[in-house]
Protein backbone atom coordinates (compact mmCIF):
# COMPACT_ATOMS: atom_id res chain seq x y z
CA UNK A 1 0.00 0.00 0.00
CA UNK A 2 1.17 3.47 -1.01
CA UNK A 3 -1.07 5.63 -0.24
CA UNK A 4 -3.96 6.07 2.45
CA UNK A 5 -6.68 8.87 2.09
CA UNK A 6 -9.50 9.66 5.01
CA UNK A 7 -12.39 11.70 5.91
CA UNK A 8 -12.23 13.58 8.62
CA UNK A 9 -15.26 14.52 10.12
CA UNK A 10 -16.48 16.91 12.81
CA UNK A 11 -17.89 16.42 15.92
CA UNK A 12 -20.53 18.95 17.45
CA UNK A 13 -21.55 18.63 21.41
CA UNK A 14 -25.20 18.08 21.68
CA UNK A 15 -25.21 18.36 25.61
CA UNK A 16 -21.88 19.46 27.35
CA UNK A 17 -21.80 20.23 31.61
CA UNK A 18 -18.86 20.55 33.88
CA UNK A 19 -19.09 19.14 36.59
CA UNK A 20 -15.69 19.28 38.40
CA UNK A 21 -11.90 20.73 38.31
CA UNK A 22 -9.18 18.83 38.78
CA UNK A 23 -5.78 20.33 40.90
CA UNK A 24 -3.45 20.11 37.26
CA UNK A 25 -6.27 22.81 35.64
CA UNK A 26 -8.09 20.40 33.55
CA UNK A 27 -11.96 20.39 34.16
CA UNK A 28 -14.05 17.39 34.73
CA UNK A 29 -16.96 17.14 31.90
CA UNK A 30 -19.59 14.78 31.31
CA UNK A 31 -21.19 15.43 27.50
CA UNK A 32 -23.13 13.75 24.50
CA UNK A 33 -20.84 13.78 21.54
CA UNK A 34 -21.77 13.42 17.70
CA UNK A 35 -20.18 13.06 14.34
CA UNK A 36 -21.35 14.92 11.76
CA UNK A 37 -20.69 14.73 7.99
CA UNK A 38 -18.69 17.85 7.23
CA UNK A 39 -15.13 17.02 7.18
CA UNK A 40 -11.78 17.64 6.06
CA UNK A 41 -9.56 15.09 4.26
CA UNK A 42 -6.47 13.76 4.62
CA UNK A 43 -3.85 11.62 2.13
CA UNK A 44 -1.02 10.24 3.54
CA UNK A 45 1.64 8.45 1.17
CA UNK A 46 5.07 6.95 1.25
CA UNK A 47 8.14 8.29 -0.57
CA UNK A 48 11.60 7.78 -0.94
CA UNK A 49 12.78 10.28 1.39
CA UNK A 50 13.14 10.13 5.05
CA UNK A 51 11.08 12.93 5.72
CA UNK A 52 8.25 13.78 6.54
CA UNK A 53 6.64 16.96 4.10
CA UNK A 54 3.25 18.16 4.48
CA UNK A 55 0.81 20.30 2.33
CA UNK A 56 -2.12 22.15 3.17
CA UNK A 57 -5.06 24.04 1.40
CA UNK A 58 -4.55 26.85 3.59
CA UNK A 59 -1.46 28.92 3.55
CA UNK A 60 -1.70 30.33 7.02
CA UNK A 61 -1.45 26.38 8.92
CA UNK A 62 1.71 25.73 9.95
CA UNK A 63 3.08 22.39 7.84
CA UNK A 64 6.03 21.71 10.40
CA UNK A 65 5.54 20.14 14.21
CA UNK A 66 3.46 22.90 14.97
CA UNK A 67 0.74 21.05 13.35
CA UNK A 68 -0.83 18.58 15.18
CA UNK A 69 -1.33 16.09 12.36
CA UNK A 70 2.35 16.79 11.81
CA UNK A 71 2.81 15.93 15.49
CA UNK A 72 1.16 12.18 15.41
CA UNK A 73 2.57 11.17 11.97
CA UNK A 74 5.96 12.22 13.49
CA UNK A 75 5.28 10.19 17.02
CA UNK A 76 4.31 7.19 15.40
CA UNK A 77 7.03 7.37 12.58
CA UNK A 78 9.24 7.43 15.49
CA UNK A 79 7.91 5.15 18.15
CA UNK A 80 7.80 2.40 15.06
CA UNK A 81 10.88 3.00 13.61
CA UNK A 82 9.41 3.40 10.59
CA UNK A 83 11.91 4.36 7.49
CA UNK A 84 9.94 5.38 5.34
CA UNK A 85 9.25 8.95 4.17
CA UNK A 86 5.97 10.30 4.33
CA UNK A 87 4.13 12.96 2.78
CA UNK A 88 0.92 14.76 4.02
CA UNK A 89 -1.86 16.26 2.01
CA UNK A 90 -4.29 18.11 4.27
CA UNK A 91 -7.42 19.56 2.67
CA UNK A 92 -9.11 21.66 5.32
CA UNK A 93 -12.68 22.42 5.26
CA UNK A 94 -13.57 22.39 9.01
CA UNK A 95 -13.44 25.45 10.46
CA UNK A 96 -10.31 26.21 12.79
CA UNK A 97 -10.94 27.47 16.13
CA UNK A 98 -14.88 26.55 15.80
CA UNK A 99 -15.67 24.33 19.06
CA UNK A 100 -15.97 21.13 15.95
CA UNK A 101 -12.46 19.34 16.97
CA UNK A 102 -11.17 20.06 13.31
CA UNK A 103 -7.39 19.56 14.74
CA UNK A 104 -8.23 16.75 16.52
CA UNK A 105 -10.22 14.77 14.02
CA UNK A 106 -7.47 15.31 11.55
CA UNK A 107 -5.12 13.87 14.00
CA UNK A 108 -7.23 11.03 14.59
CA UNK A 109 -7.43 10.20 11.26
CA UNK A 110 -3.67 10.41 10.69
CA UNK A 111 -3.15 7.59 13.31
CA UNK A 112 -5.85 5.60 11.26
CA UNK A 113 -3.82 6.25 8.27
CA UNK A 114 -0.56 5.07 10.07
CA UNK A 115 -1.91 2.44 10.92
CA UNK A 116 -3.15 0.65 7.34
CA UNK A 117 0.09 2.54 5.74
CA UNK A 118 2.42 0.89 7.34
CA UNK A 119 0.46 -2.76 8.52
CA UNK A 120 1.15 -1.85 12.03
CA UNK A 121 -1.85 -3.59 13.70
CA UNK A 122 -2.83 -1.50 15.97
CA UNK A 123 -6.53 -2.11 17.41
CA UNK A 124 -8.72 0.77 18.89
CA UNK A 125 -7.16 1.23 22.60
CA UNK A 126 -3.99 1.63 21.42
CA UNK A 127 -4.35 4.05 18.52
CA UNK A 128 -6.99 5.85 21.24
CA UNK A 129 -3.64 5.90 23.73
CA UNK A 130 -1.53 7.39 21.04
CA UNK A 131 -4.13 10.12 20.30
CA UNK A 132 -4.85 10.62 23.99
CA UNK A 133 -1.21 12.06 24.24
CA UNK A 134 -1.94 14.59 21.73
CA UNK A 135 -5.66 16.03 22.55
CA UNK A 136 -8.40 15.26 24.78
CA UNK A 137 -10.82 14.96 21.75
CA UNK A 138 -8.89 12.46 20.06
CA UNK A 139 -9.71 9.09 21.34
CA UNK A 140 -13.25 10.22 20.71
CA UNK A 141 -12.63 11.09 16.84
CA UNK A 142 -10.71 7.96 16.46
CA UNK A 143 -14.24 6.08 17.46
CA UNK A 144 -16.77 8.60 16.13
CA UNK A 145 -20.27 8.05 16.17
CA UNK A 146 -23.08 8.84 19.50
CA UNK A 147 -21.25 9.12 22.85
CA UNK A 148 -20.92 9.88 26.04
CA UNK A 149 -17.90 11.35 27.08
CA UNK A 150 -16.34 11.86 30.89
CA UNK A 151 -13.22 12.47 32.40
CA UNK A 152 -11.39 15.01 31.16
CA UNK A 153 -13.51 13.69 27.46
CA UNK A 154 -10.80 10.59 26.83
CA UNK A 155 -13.54 8.18 28.81
CA UNK A 156 -16.17 6.89 25.87
CA UNK A 157 -18.93 5.06 26.46
CA UNK A 158 -21.38 4.29 23.28
CA UNK A 159 -24.98 4.75 22.55
CA UNK A 160 -27.40 3.97 20.56
CA UNK A 161 -26.51 6.25 17.11
CA UNK A 162 -29.14 9.00 16.96
CA UNK A 163 -31.67 9.87 13.96
CA UNK A 164 -30.81 11.68 11.03
CA UNK A 165 -30.69 15.95 12.07
CA UNK A 166 -30.14 18.50 9.59
CA UNK A 167 -28.22 20.69 10.63
CA UNK A 168 -26.54 24.36 10.03
CA UNK A 169 -23.30 25.05 11.09
CA UNK A 170 -22.61 28.78 11.17
CA UNK A 171 -18.62 30.36 12.18
CA UNK A 172 -19.05 33.64 12.99
CA UNK A 173 -15.98 36.01 12.28
CA UNK A 174 -14.72 35.59 15.49
CA UNK A 175 -12.23 33.26 16.91
CA UNK A 176 -13.12 31.81 20.60
CA UNK A 177 -9.83 30.99 22.82
CA UNK A 178 -11.31 27.31 24.44
CA UNK A 179 -8.58 28.89 27.76
CA UNK A 180 -10.03 32.04 28.06
CA UNK A 181 -13.33 30.03 28.57
CA UNK A 182 -11.81 27.58 30.81
CA UNK A 183 -10.14 29.85 32.45
CA UNK A 184 -13.16 32.32 32.84
CA UNK A 185 -15.37 29.18 34.04
CA UNK A 186 -16.97 29.49 37.35
CA UNK A 187 -18.27 26.23 38.40
CA UNK A 188 -20.27 27.95 41.45
CA UNK A 189 -21.95 30.29 38.96
CA UNK A 190 -23.20 28.03 36.18
CA UNK A 191 -26.76 29.13 35.90
CA UNK A 192 -28.12 25.52 34.40
CA UNK A 193 -26.68 21.80 33.94
CA UNK A 194 -28.22 20.47 30.89
CA UNK A 195 -29.37 16.71 31.45
CA UNK A 196 -27.07 14.55 30.01
CA UNK A 197 -29.12 11.33 30.79
CA UNK A 198 -32.09 13.19 29.49
CA UNK A 199 -30.47 13.52 26.45
CA UNK A 200 -29.45 10.08 26.39
CA UNK A 201 -32.55 8.84 26.79
CA UNK A 202 -34.23 11.22 23.80
CA UNK A 203 -31.11 9.67 21.73
CA UNK A 204 -32.61 6.54 22.41
CA UNK A 205 -35.80 6.97 21.86
CA UNK A 206 -35.92 8.71 18.78
CA UNK A 207 -37.62 11.79 20.36
CA UNK A 208 -36.79 14.52 17.82
CA UNK A 209 -38.68 17.27 19.63
CA UNK A 210 -37.18 15.82 23.23
CA UNK A 211 -33.66 15.90 21.76
CA UNK A 212 -34.19 19.41 20.68
CA UNK A 213 -35.49 20.25 24.61
CA UNK A 214 -32.44 19.12 25.83
CA UNK A 215 -29.71 20.63 24.40
CA UNK A 216 -27.42 22.41 26.78
CA UNK A 217 -23.83 23.78 26.81
CA UNK A 218 -22.57 25.24 30.14
CA UNK A 219 -19.84 27.14 28.50
CA UNK A 220 -22.33 29.54 26.88
CA UNK A 221 -22.62 31.40 29.89
CA UNK A 222 -18.86 32.53 29.62
CA UNK A 223 -18.39 31.92 25.88
CA UNK A 224 -21.60 34.82 24.91
CA UNK A 225 -19.93 37.79 27.78
CA UNK A 226 -16.28 37.11 25.98
CA UNK A 227 -17.84 37.41 22.46
CA UNK A 228 -21.31 38.45 22.20
CA UNK A 229 -21.08 38.00 18.51
CA UNK A 230 -21.56 34.41 19.41
CA UNK A 231 -25.02 34.94 21.09
CA UNK A 232 -25.83 37.20 18.31
CA UNK A 233 -25.07 34.05 15.67
CA UNK A 234 -27.46 31.73 17.27
CA UNK A 235 -30.30 34.08 17.67
CA UNK A 236 -29.68 34.32 14.14
CA UNK A 237 -30.31 31.03 13.49
CA UNK A 238 -32.92 30.30 16.28
CA UNK A 239 -34.37 33.30 13.92
CA UNK A 240 -34.79 31.26 10.67
CA UNK A 241 -37.16 28.47 11.90
CA UNK A 242 -34.11 26.09 13.76
CA UNK A 243 -35.69 23.86 16.08
CA UNK A 244 -32.95 24.34 18.28
CA UNK A 245 -29.52 26.02 18.53
CA UNK A 246 -26.43 25.29 20.49
CA UNK A 247 -22.75 26.51 20.86
CA UNK A 248 -20.43 23.33 19.88
CA UNK A 249 -18.07 23.18 22.16
CA UNK A 250 -16.28 26.16 23.16
CA UNK A 251 -16.96 27.91 20.39
CA UNK A 252 -16.90 29.67 17.99
CA UNK A 253 -19.02 27.76 15.74
CA UNK A 254 -23.15 27.37 16.48
CA UNK A 255 -25.60 24.71 14.75
CA UNK A 256 -28.83 24.41 14.17
CA UNK A 257 -31.41 21.72 14.25
CA UNK A 258 -34.00 21.94 11.09
CA UNK A 259 -37.01 19.40 10.09
CA UNK A 260 -35.77 19.18 6.88
CA UNK A 261 -32.58 19.99 4.63
CA UNK A 262 -34.21 22.49 2.71
CA UNK A 263 -34.90 24.48 5.37
CA UNK A 264 -31.14 24.70 6.50
CA UNK A 265 -30.34 25.43 3.06
CA UNK A 266 -32.86 28.53 3.06
CA UNK A 267 -31.29 29.59 6.31
CA UNK A 268 -28.00 29.48 5.39
CA UNK A 269 -28.92 31.46 2.01
CA UNK A 270 -30.04 34.09 4.96
CA UNK A 271 -26.95 33.34 6.81
CA UNK A 272 -24.27 33.75 4.49
CA UNK A 273 -25.42 37.76 4.20
CA UNK A 274 -25.31 38.63 7.82
CA UNK A 275 -21.78 40.58 8.56
CA UNK A 276 -21.33 38.49 11.88
CA UNK A 277 -21.06 35.74 9.88
CA UNK A 278 -17.82 34.18 8.00
CA UNK A 279 -18.66 30.40 7.04
CA UNK A 280 -22.04 28.50 6.53
CA UNK A 281 -22.78 24.63 6.14
CA UNK A 282 -25.43 22.70 5.93
CA UNK A 283 -24.64 19.40 6.86
CA UNK A 284 -25.88 16.18 8.56
CA UNK A 285 -25.06 13.79 11.67
CA UNK A 286 -22.98 10.91 10.53
CA UNK A 287 -23.08 7.30 12.50
CA UNK A 288 -19.97 4.84 11.91
CA UNK A 289 -21.96 2.26 10.31
CA UNK A 290 -22.96 4.25 7.47
CA UNK A 291 -19.19 3.82 6.68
Amino acid sequence: MKEVKKKARAKINLALDVIGKRENGYHDVRMVMQTIELHDKIRLKKIRSNKILMKTNLPYLPRDNRNLVYQVVEYMKTSYGIKSGIYIDLYKIIPVGAGLAGGSTDAAQSILAMNELFDLGLNMEKMEEIGAKFGADIPYCIRGGTMIAEGIGEVLTPIKPIMKLYLLIVKPKQSVSTVYVYENLDLRAISHHPSIDDMVKAIEANHLEEIVQNLGNVLEEVTFKGYPEVEKIKELILNTGALGALMSGSGSAVFGIYLKQDMAYQAAKKLKRHEAVKQVFVTTTFNVQEG
